[in-house]
């Protein structure tokens, strides 16, 4: 029997709720009767401590949730320990393998407790990771969750600067990183950066640092010092006190820290992992992430199951990540669509060459993937194995879209709003739609959804990012559509998120590396999802006096953004624009400049009297009509050539 349907039958017999053994009982149950399922819930899942009322208040924001309860997210990592399997398998690119068993990660983390707390790290303060996709991250962040201290990491692919943005403003009091990270076939020295960091973070009281790459590091704190603290054990905490702070992309500025509780978290994880993607104690779980993303701790979350989880320190070549699936006999692999995509354009073929026979779940995420990817996996991965789509976001650290193991799975969709999410698809005067495309919305709370925003006074840059365009009702930025038997359909972001590989970051970052270059007037990002399931992610740029983009400016360009931003966020190409569009009150038109470069008819996405320079916006259009008829020659001719970025030259650093 599934997960989902013994919970079922558990509700049924236990809570007199009116669901069968098919899944749409189950869910409109559960979005119906909040209180009534997320009781169920904490019960089901033997959550510590006694509770009243789930939903004490259902307004939105401002829902009060398990009001008087206490939890901690830690406590229940504890209680699903086993001994006769791992609980971390950690592996580098070099091909190291390390293998951290559950009583290693508990003595670890109560040690490392102990040291924060020597150090005075009380609850509510900061601590924060600057650090590679390792056990010694997972460590870190159950060392701060379990003492109260609020969590926050991003990866060292980052720069220093944008690392400091996010965690400037969280005024962190340790921060734990490495020497450096492993990525594409060479180690990354990263002592320099974290010292910037360090410099940026004026209000450090000790920094933790543990070998990644094997280079010494002067005035820290070493690992080994700093996991011998006296053993402290998790504490009860409020049901909402702070977990960790994630952070948005920065589309618009400086990213906005997001905060999420214990309780709100511990209660999503449970249902969402053990529910719908059927992860438990038999499960080895692997999804490809990095500590920027909420994959990383959704990934980390997995430990409240009892699977036991491993971590990547590498690149997510096709080859690599096939090998550690089957060499870890990985139940449950979780990538993204271009990762599928990419294995089959090379011609892998994973089931001969890799005994895969462990494997039960491909999971994807990040953006959609396109039904082929489904066919791919069937034909060259397994005929049996399960493609679990999912879609959700940073915002909630969960999923608003996925599977259910008792609904059949049609390639290109997702099937089934998840469990407690009241999902529907409004269009702009807010009447729900179906077989249409509509803004993705959810008309009730979730105990996952943010506590606040760091720092917003008020709580008014939370009710604009979500409640702005709906009030009292969440916009979350997908165009979805919601199909006649229930289905969802994800066609991208409504905002301009950048999305490449499932690792968000926000135009802003790039912004701010590329518009530093004495050449460089403005910049213009913009990532669009492509009907193949392809991203392309170019970058317009207006030049200083009429300079010419020639491949050194574009090498340039590239690199300040690999430094400064991020490597992988490397633009596909760099083109020359005579201006960028803007509204009349000097906000960048990214998200109608790639609804053009999509497709979408001018006049349905921008009123040309909304916008300073209405030609600047009809470059971009004519720019589309030239490169969709490029793509249709070389569809028919091949040897026909391609239509350059300005209609005179091409584009530069392809």
């Amino acid at each position: 029997m599934s997960a989902i349907a013994a919970f079922a039958r558990w509700c049924a017999a236990n809570r007199g709720a009116p669901v069968g053994d098919d899944y749409w009982s189950l869910w409109s149950w559960s979005v119906r009767d909040l209180d009534g399922f997320w009781s169920a819930v904490w019960d089901y899942f033997g959550v510590d401590g006694e509770h009243g009322p789930a939903l004490a208040d259902d307004r939105m924001p401002g829902a009060s949730w398990f009001p008087g309860a206490s939890v901690n997210y830690v406590r229940h990592i504890w209680k699903a320990a086993r001994a006769d399997r791992a609980a971390v398998i950690d592996i580098a690119e070099t091909g190291a393998v390390r293998t951290v068993s559950w009583g290693e990660l508990r003595r670890q983390v109560e040690g490392l407790a102990g040291t924060l707390v020597e150090l005075g790290v009380r609850p509510g303060d900061r601590v924060v990771g600057y650090l590679p996709n390792t056990v010694e991250a997972v460590i870190a962040l159950l060392a701060s969750a379990s003492i109260g201290a609020v969590w926050s990491c991003c990866g060292q692919d980052y720069a220093a600067t944008a690392a400091a943005d996010r965690f400037g403003q969280l005024e962190p009091v340790v921060l734990v990183t490495a020497d450096g990270y492993h990525y594409g076939g060479r180690a990354h020295d990263r002592r320099e950066a974290v010292s910037q960091l360090r410099q940026l973070l004026p209000g450090l009281r000790a920094t933790i640092a543990y070998h990644r790459i094997g280079v010494p590091m002067d005035d820290v704190l070493s690992w080994d010092e700093a996991i011998a603290g006296k053993p402290t054990e998790p504490g009860d905490l409020p049901f909402d006190h702070p977990l960790w702070i994630l952070f948005s992309s920065g589309t618009t500025g400086v990213p906005k820290g997001i905060v999420h509780g214990h309780g709100g978290v511990l209660l999503e994880h449970l249902k969402a992992l053990t529910l719908h993607l059927e992860l438990g104690p038999a499960e080895t779980y692997l999804w490809y992430t990095s500590p920027s993303w909420m994959v990383w701790n959704y990934q980390v979350s997995g430990l409240l199951t009892g699977a036991t989880i491993v971590c990547y320190d590498g690149s997510p070549s096709p080859a690599a990540l096939w090998r550690i699936a089957a060499e870890q006999r990985v139940t449950l692999l979780g990538v993204s669509p271009g990762f599928l995509l990419a294995s089959a354009k090379a011609g892998i073929e994973p089931a001969a060459e890799h005994d895969l026979s462990a494997l039960t779940t491909v999971g994807s995420s990040g953006s959609a993937l396109p039904a082929e990817a489904y066919h791919w996996v069937a034909e060259h991965v397994g005929p049996d194995i399960r493609v679990v789509s999912t879609s959700g976001g940073t915002d909630i650290v969960s999923a608003f879209v996925g599977v259910a193991a008792n609904v059949p799975i049609v390639p290109g969709e997702l099937s089934v709003p998840c469990l407690g999410v009241a999902l529907d698809a409004w269009d702009e005067q807010g009447r729900s739609v179906r077989d249409t495309v509509g803004e993705l919305v959810v008309t009730k709370p979730m105990p996952s959804m943010p506590l606040r925003f760091w720092h917003d006074p008020g709580d008014v840059r939370y009710r604009e990012s979500y409640f702005g365009t709906y009030p009292g009702v969440w916009r979350h930025g997908d165009w979805i559509t919601i199909t006649g038997r229930g289905s969802v359909i994800v066609h991208g972001r409504s905002d301009s998120t950048l999305n490449r590989n499932g690792v968000r970051m926000g135009s802003a970052d790039i912004y701010r590396a590329v518009e530093q270059l004495p050449e460089i007037t403005e910049a213009l990002v913009i990532g669009a999802e492509q009907p193949d399931g392809d991203y392309w992610m170019p970058l317009f740029v207006v030049l200083k006096d009429n300079l010419i983009l020639d491949e050194d400016l574009a090498q340039r360009i590239k690199a300040v953004i690999r430094d400064e931003a991020s490597p992988r966020h490397v633009p596909d190409e760099i083109l020359a624009v005579p201006a960028i569009p803007h509204t009349r009150t000097g906000k960048k038109l990214e998200v109608p400049v790639k609804r053009i470069l999509q497709g979408a008819p001018p006049e349905t996405v921008a009123d040309h009297r909304a916008v300073d320079t209405p030609a600047a916006l009809a470059w971009f259009v004519d720019y589309h009509a030239r490169r969709s008829a490029s793509h249709a020659a070389q569809l028919s001719d091949p040897h026909h050539g391609a239509v350059s970025g300005d209609g005179r030259a091409r584009p530069a650093g392809r």
